[in-house]
C-alpha cells in the first residue's frame, strides 16, 4: 500500500469538496457571512439530511466551520484551505502556459 504525505490528503479532500455543485454553491452562499444549515438548504430540492452530508464534506475538508447558537448551527467559510488547491493548479498552469508559448514558437518557425 502507497502512503501518501497528509498534504496530499488534504487536496483530495478539497477537491473532492469542490467537485459537487451543491458544495460550490453552499460555499457562494457563505462568503458574505455565516448561515444557519436551514438557510443553506432552503433553495435546494434536497432533504435536509442530504445538505447536512454535503456540510459534512465541506467540514471535513477544513472549507466549513460550524458552530452551535443554541439550537441552530452557523455554518462560516475557511478559505484557506483553498490557497493550498490555488497553488496546486498554479503550478500546472505555468506548465501548460509555457508548453502552449513553445507551441506557438514551434508552429511559427513552421510557417516562416
Amino acid at each position: 500500500m502507497v502512503e501518501q504525505p497528509s498534504d496530499d490528503l488534504d487536496l483530495d479532500a478539497i477537491f473532492q469538496a469542490l467537485a459537487h455543485p451543491i458544495r460550490r454553491d453552499i460555499l457562494e452562499q457563505i462568503t458574505d457571512g455565516s448561515e444557519s444549515v436551514s438557510e443553506l438548504a432552503d433553495p435546494y430540492d434536497v432533504s435536509l439530511a442530504a445538505v447536512s452530508k454535503h456540510l459534512r464534506v465541506l467540514e471535513d475538508a477544513g472549507l466549513l466551520d460550524v458552530e452551535k447558537d443554541g439550537r441552530i448551527r452557523r455554518c462560516h467559510l475557511d478559505a484557506a484551505p483553498l490557497s493550498e488547491a490555488f497553488g496546486w493548479l498554479t503550478r500546472y498552469r505555468i506548465f501548460w502556459e509555457d508548453r502552449f508559448d513553445a507551441l506557438a514558437d514551434h508552429l511559427e518557425t513552421e510557417d516562416q
